[in-house]
């Protein structure tokens, strides 16, 4: 019999997570923030990298017993997933979102990520950076729906693009770091 024991040796999906984030919320905040129209590049870029590769991240978290990262991943591509049907609302019958509901959904994802930044106080700061940008831009957007204040949107583009390009640094220093077998850029 032998007795070495098999072990199960996957990548790490983090980098991917990060990456389908960061790449899409940057995307998505520069219509938030006026620079682009909100077109189908951000609706594919949501679709794809944002939430199917976030989703398959998230499982292979789940899959290396990281619970914090498949929860984080496996959510936030669920998010990407979720914000897309609201915008084409492809169920007959069913009221298509008003800013009252936009600013709930938006505040509700904002009290998860708040959560999920108190975590990250156990993490290195390259990802507190991460998630208390994002926290802010939850709050900011949904505040933004509750008042009709255009403005607020506007600036919580800036922040989300600040989230989104701190999330591509984040996936860009775990491969650069992995790779170079030390660390090469800082998190």
């Amino acid at each position: 019999m032998n007795s070495e024991k098999h072990t199960d040796h996957i990548a790490n999906p983090s980098p991917l997570g990060l990456l389908g984030f960061g790449m899409t919320t940057i995307l998505l905040n520069l219509h938030n923030a006026g620079i682009i129209p909100l077109s189908i590049v951000i609706v594919a870029m949501g679709f794809a990298l944002g939430g199917a590769a976030q989703i398959i991240a998230g499982v292979m978290e789940f899959k290396k017993g990281n619970t914090f990262g498949a929860t984080a991943f496996s959510a936030y591509g669920f998010f990407w997933w979720s914000l897309i049907l609201i915008w084409f609302n492809p169920f007959k019958g069913i009221e298509a979102a008003d800013s009252r509901s936009m600013g709930f959904y938006l505040l509700l994802w904002g009290i998860f990520t708040l959560f999920m930044f108190i975590a990250t106080l156990k993490h290195n700061h390259g990802i507190q950076v991460v998630f208390l940008t994002l926290t802010i831009l939850f709050f900011m957007l949904s505040l933004g729906d509750f008042t009709g204040i255009h403005s607020i949107v506007t600036i919580a583009g800036y922040v989300g693009i600040l989230c989104g390009a701190s999330a591509i640094y984040n996936s860009m220093a775990q491969i650069v770091n992995a790779e170079y077998k030390k660390e090469i850029l800082p998190l």
